[in-house]
């Protein structure tokens, strides 16, 4: 995992639902918790684009459904800035499901990824189809 060189506000708190853009079976998620997250006491860990997040599976195939796993934030609504001047933001919140050891679970991912996420996870910028 390589760090990030953008500057990405995080908007997903704890709670927030996000689509599942792979073929796991997963449809929609919510985060659970934020790996590696230091806040202040009392503070909803929140996270951003290339994050890696412990998610529940709230709607999805009847295997997939009320699973505990990790996932990487691939997509956010909130804009951020690039070190380039660039803003960048996407029509909706999304996710895809990584095992533990940081491998995609699904073979496939729909829609475009965020560079930020693809520079970071090398498996989910394998399988991307457009890098935004």
């Amino acid at each position: 995992m390589k760090a990030i060189t953008s500057n990405v506000s995080k908007s997903l708190p704890i709670g927030a639902r996000l689509q599942c853009v792979d073929n796991t079976g997963a449809r929609e998620v919510e985060i659970v918790s934020v790996k590696g997250y230091k806040g202040v006491r009392r503070r909803l860990a929140i996270a951003g684009v290339g994050d890696m997040v412990l998610i529940s599976v709230k709607k999805g195939s009847r295997e997939m459904r009320r699973e505990v796993t990790t996932a990487v934030v691939v997509r956010q609504k909130k804009e951020y800035r690039r070190a380039d001047g660039l803003r960048v933001k996407f029509e909706d919140n999304a996710a895809v499901i990584l095992s533990t050891d940081g491998v995609l679970k699904g073979s496939e991912i729909r829609g475009p990824i965020a560079k930020e996420a693809a520079d970071r996870w090398p498996s989910i910028g394998s399988a991307a189809s457009i890098i935004v």
